[in-house]
C-alpha cells in the first residue's frame, strides 16, 4: 500500500448517529436536530439526554434525568483530598485529567472487559455530574477557599457558576454558559472523541476513555485554542492596534488564533451564537473593547484570507466576560464535551470493533546486520 491519509484526514473510521458536521455549508446537528434549533428551544440538560438516550426527553423524563444528575454531583473524599493537595500552580486540565482517572478507583462498576450497559449509562451520567465539580473544586482550593456546599436545586450552568464564584450568577450569565455548553457538547470524530473511542474499543473502562479524551483536548491545536485567543486579545490591548498586529502576523506567516477550522470551509455554525452572547455580555459589562477587537480581526481575515472565525474565537470573549479565569476555558470545554464523549463511548460499545490502522513504513528497506560494539 502506497497511498495513505496523513493524520487520517478524510478517512471514515466508524458510523455514528450522534452529530453531523457538514463542513462545506457550515452545518452542525445532534441526532438530526440543527444546533440553531437546540440553542433556541433546549437546555443543556436536554441536549445531554438527547446524546445519551437518542431522543429528546418528555417532561417527566427530563425531570427524572435532572434529579439523577443533581444527586450524583458529590465527589469521593479521596478525590477531594487530592484536589486540596494538588500543586496550586498545576494546570487545571492536568488536575481534571487526574481527578477523572481517580474517580474510577472509587467505582466498582469500572471493570475491564465486557461491561453491563446499564452500568456504563450510569457512569456516563455520573461523569457529566462530577466533571464540573472537579474543575470548580480545584479552582476554589488553589485560591485557599473552601468549595461551596454542592447543591441539587440548580441546573448544570447555574451550579458551576455558583461553585466557582461562591454565589448565584445572574440570568444572563447562566443562559450564556448554558448555550456555550450546548454548542460544545459533541462535534463528530474530533481528536478527543477519537481518543475516547480508541480507548474504550479495547474494552477498557469509561473512566479510562474519558481520561484519554481529556488528555487529548488539553493540546493547543484542539481545546486549548480558546486560551490562545484571549492571550492574543490581551497582547493587542487596544482596538486601534488590531490592524498593525494582524498585518504583522500575516507577514510572518503566523497563525491567528480562532480563525479557520479543519472541517468548516465557511463560518463555524456555532460562532454566531457565541458572537451574539459576547456582544450582549460586553455591552452589559461596559467593556466593549474585547468584542470590538474580535470583530475587526474577523473582518480582516475574512477580507484578506477568506477565512472565518471558529467557535473558539468568540467563546474566549464570552468566558472572559463572565469573569472566568483563562486557564479554566479549556476545562469548561471538557465539562461540555463530557456529554458527547460519554455518548460516543456508549455508542462505540454497542457495536464495538478494535481500532487498528496501518502505518506506512519509511525506514530502511534492506535488513541490516547489527555491527559489533567497536565497529559502530
Amino acid at each position: 500500500m502506497t497511498d495513505y491519509a496523513r493524520g487520517l484526514e478524510g478517512v471514515i473510521a466508524n458510523e455514528s448517529a450522534l452529530s453531523n458536521v457538514v463542513g462545506d455549508i457550515g452545518e452542525l446537528s445532534y441526532l438530526g436536530y440543527h444546533i440553531d434549533e437546540l440553542v433556541k428551544h433546549c437546555s443543556y440538560e436536554e441536549v445531554v439526554y438527547l446524546l445519551q438516550n437518542g431522543h429528546l426527553p418528555k417532561r417527566v423524563e427530563l425531570e427524572d434525568f435532572q434529579s439523577r444528575i443533581r444527586s450524583d454531583r458529590r465527589l469521593p473524599d479521596g478525590v477531594i483530598e487530592f484536589l486540596k493537595n494538588a500543586p496550586k500552580d498545576a494546570a487545571p486540565m492536568d488536575v481534571l485529567r487526574t481527578g477523572v482517572s481517580m474517580l474510577g478507583l472509587y467505582d466498582k462498576r469500572a471493570a475491564v472487559g465486557e461491561s453491563d450497559s446499564s452500568d456504563n449509562a450510569e457512569i456516563a451520567l455520573s461523569l457529566v455530574a462530577k466533571v464540573p465539580v472537579i474543575v470548580a473544586a480545584f479552582h476554589r482550593f488553589r485560591q485557599g477557599l473552601e468549595l461551596p456546599a454542592v447543591r441539587d436545586d440548580l441546573t448544570e450552568a447555574e451550579h458551576f457558576l455558583y461553585l466557582i464564584n461562591g454565589e448565584l450568577a445572574g440570568e444572563v450569565a447562566v443562559k450564556t454558559l448554558d448555550v456555550a455548553l450546548i454548542l460544545h457538547a459533541d462535534h463528530g470524530m474530533n481528536a478527543s472523541t477519537f481518543s475516547a473511542r480508541v480507548t474504550i474499543a479495547t474494552l477498557s473502562d469509561m473512566y479510562s476513555a474519558i481520561t484519554s479524551a481529556i488528555g487529548t483536548l488539553k493540546g493547543p491545536l484542539h481545546g486549548g485554542a480558546n486560551e490562545g485567543v484571549i492571550h492574543m486579545l490581551q497582547e493587542i490591548g487596544d482596538p486601534a492596534k488590531v490592524d498593525e498586529y494582524v498585518e504583522g502576523k500575516m507577514s510572518r506567516r503566523e497563525k491567528i488564533m480562532g480563525i479557520g477550522h479543519r472541517i468548516y470551509k465557511v463560518l463555524d455554525p456555532r460562532a454566531p451564537h457565541l458572537r451574539r452572547l459576547a456582544i450582549q455580555l460586553t455591552e452589559e459589562l461596559g467593556e466593549p473593547k474585547w468584542i470590538k477587537m474580535s470583530e475587526r480581526i474577523a473582518q480582516i481575515m475574512r477580507e484578506r484570507k477568506g477565512l472565518e472565525a471558529n467557535v473558539d474565537f468568540y467563546s474566549a470573549t464570552v468566558y472572559y466576560s463572565l469573569g472566568i479565569p483563562t486557564d479554566l476555558f479549556t476545562p469548561i470545554f471538557a465539562i461540555s464535551r463530557t456529554s458527547g464523549w460519554t455518548a460516543q463511548v456508549l455508542e462505540q460499545l454497542r457495536d464495538n470493533r478494535l481500532y487498528r490502522p496501518l502505518t506506512l513504513y519509511t525506514g530502511p528497506k534492506e535488513l541490516m546486520k547489527v555491527p559489533l560494539m567497536e565497529d559502530r
